[in-house]
């Protein structure tokens, strides 16, 4: 039994099951686990060290991921039947995806891939309509700045109305508003386009495998099953726009079209602001590049300009000075909360700002160094914001998934550079280049 694919599905279930358990709770144990696992991904990183991804992985990790989901303590505004039907839910589909991808033929992994998606639909319909109206600011802010919008209102101007947290910012960079507008003005609720977008993100992977229907069924399974996913539904966190958009900008780049991928990239861009951190390490790939980086970038800027134009200061007071100026939140597991909660200090800038600035420096380096396949490449990008989450004042459940999303990406992309891979010798020391790009969840293995 291959010891790396050991490693990574029990950091896989580590990670999932101590952020499920950290909604709504910080636990010292929690910051450790997060902080190991993140330790593990830099350490395959920075030693290319090669992980097979055999055929029994990915049914282990789905039923892993059930029985986390059903015996780890669980955040929901979901009561009584409702609650009940989307553990049933996940329950059913964990189940009918393990049998199928434990599978060899090609008819069983496309109903895998295809209960995967299903699962993930009637688990969101389940919840939508079994909480209408869920108590975070999140939902309210995106709810209310739909219909600001529709009134030809700017998001940085309103202040909204019975929301528990927030209650005059609009925290977002505004097409993260825009892209869940029409869940709003369609059906009455903005979870329906961030489910929306969740199929955008399992096409997406798909594309990114090239085929190869073991690897995309696999991936999408596993993200599907994740431990916590009705919370994330639950609280219309918006993580799966971002994960969405990065995948595409990634199959765009892979399939040959660099220059059509700087949109989805300038779209996530203008939708989230610590995405920012992830563009010098874009701007030292070479297959992207600094000309589409930057491009990227002012692309971006022209997407957000009206909202600048109409209220700079208001824009820059929610977008930028309220997240600096922000109180920690004692639930969010990072060591800044460590730190606060454990021994009443709060870090200077001196101290997070080192080791969030210090890790791009180095992941950009990496990356100008070697010039990694695709899917090292998203394994980079997802260090960097699991670096970043952990020395944080705010990172929750959301951001920590959206690590994990771009690691189960990155191995979508590896199948298809599997494609590639003669076995042959690699750049330096002698190391074969198929470590960073082997067949798994395929090829009988």
């Amino acid at each position: 039994m291959p010891v790396a694919a050991v490693v990574l599905a029990v950091g896989w279930l580590a990670w999932f099951g101590v952020i499920q358990w950290s909604v709504v709770r910080f636990r010292v144990p929690i910051v450790v686990t997060l902080t190991v696992v993140t330790a593990l991904l830099a350490w395959w990183l920075w030693g290319w060290v090669s992980v097979p991804l055999p055929r029994w992985l990915a049914p282990v990790l789905v039923v892993g991921s059930t029985v986390i989901t059903l015996t780890v303590p669980l955040f929901s505004y979901l009561r009584g039947g409702w609650l009940t039907a989307a553990l049933a839910v996940l329950t059913v589909g964990g189940g009918a995806c393990a049998a199928l991808l434990a599978l060899t033929s090609r008819r069983a992994q496309l109903g895998a891939f295809a209960a995967a998606v299903v699962t993930h639909v009637v688990l969101s319909v389940v919840t939508i309509l079994g909480d209408r109206a869920p108590r975070i600011d999140v939902w309210v802010i995106l709810q209310q700045g739909a219909d600001a919008l529709a009134r030809g209102e700017s998001f940085y101007t309103q202040v909204w109305t019975g929301s528990p947290g927030v209650k005059d910012h609009f925290t977002y960079l505004p097409w993260m508003g825009v892209l869940t507008a029409p869940g709003r003005w369609v059906a009455g609720d903005v979870r329906w386009a961030i489910l929306l977008w969740s199929l955008v993100l399992f096409a997406g992977l798909w594309a990114l495998a090239r085929g190869q229907v073991e690897r995309a069924a696999a991936v999408v399974a596993v993200l599907v099953l994740a431990p916590g996913t009705l919370t994330q539904v639950d609280q219309a966190w918006t993580e799966p726009v971002l994960a969405a958009l990065l995948v595409w900008w990634a199959v765009l780049v892979r399939r040959g079209h660099a220059w059509w991928a700087v949109v989805p990239l300038a779209l996530a861009c203008a939708s989230k602001q610590h995405l920012a951190l992830l563009a010098p390490v874009l701007l030292v790939w070479r297959p992207f590049g600094w000309q589409r980086t930057l491009a990227a970038g002012g692309l971006a800027g022209v997407l957000v300009l009206p909202w600048v134009l109409a209220d700079a200061a208001a824009f820059l007071d929610d977008t930028v000075t309220t997240l600096l100026t922000f109180h920690p939140i004692r639930f969010a597991n990072t060591w800044y909360l460590y730190a606060l909660n454990e021994h009443g200090v709060e870090l200077p800038f001196a101290v997070t700002g080192v080791a969030m600035l210090g890790t791009v420096a180095v992941a950009a380096w990496a990356v100008w160094r070697r010039t990694p396949e695709l899917g090292e490449l998203l394994r980079w990008l997802a260090l960097v914001l699991a670096v970043v989450n952990l020395v944080n004042k705010q990172a929750f459940y959301n951001q920590f998934w959206l690590v994990a999303a771009l690691v189960i990406a990155s191995l979508a992309a590896d199948a298809s550079s599997a494609e590639r891979v003669s076995g042959g010798r690699g750049r330096r020391g002698g190391r074969a280049t198929a470590a960073r790009g082997r067949p798994g969840w395929s090829r009988g293995r």
